[in-house]
């Protein structure tokens, strides 16, 4: 099989669908404060604002002001950290719990209605296929060097591909 013809269907599929706006909602909705505070709800503990920082991949400036905004709105406090006052720690408020939760309602329900389209038996095959790349991307990035992760490269995968 030529997986690159494949791979060009593909991308012209994901570029139909990345345009839909159920789509557009659905990935902005996970980026930038939302992230945060859906990062801050998992790990359901105080975290140092450079956590943040790390799992996101941008800068300390652009989660300073993603903190600065979330602030505002209620949904996080900031404090020094006792044990070590050169160090700042994050809190999620209860407005802040209470924010995450009617947006995981919000984006399950918009996810829902896309899914929809598509009958039950295809959007389970579509889960359950997302599900298998997402678990072999997973897999494979365990396995990649230094260097291919900073080039952003996969090991190959197929028939007769080198595993690493």
């Amino acid at each position: 099989m030529d997986y690159k013809d494949l791979a060009k269907e593909f991308s012209a599929n994901m570029s139909m669908l990345n345009a839909s706006r159920p789509h557009r909602d659905i990935d902005r909705a996970m980026q930038g404060e939302m992230f945060v505070l859906h990062f801050l709800a998992d790990r359901d503990e105080e975290i140092l604002p450079g956590e943040i920082s790390a799992q996101m991949n941008v800068s300390s400036a652009r989660v300073a002001q993603a903190l600065n905004n979330i602030e505002k709105k209620g949904w996080i406090t900031r404090h020094i950290d006792p044990a070590d006052r050169r160090r700042i720690l994050v809190n999620l408020t209860h407005e802040g719990k209470t924010a995450v939760e009617a947006h995981v309602r919000n984006r399950d329900e918009m996810t829902a209605n896309m899914l929809s389209l598509l009958g039950e038996e295809d959007a389970k095959e579509y889960v359950r296929l997302v599900g298998k790349l997402a678990r072999e991307i997973a897999k494979q990035e365990q396995r990649r060097s230094p260097d291919q992760i900073l080039r952003g490269q996969f090991p190959p995968r197929g028939p007769g591909a080198p595993r690493l």
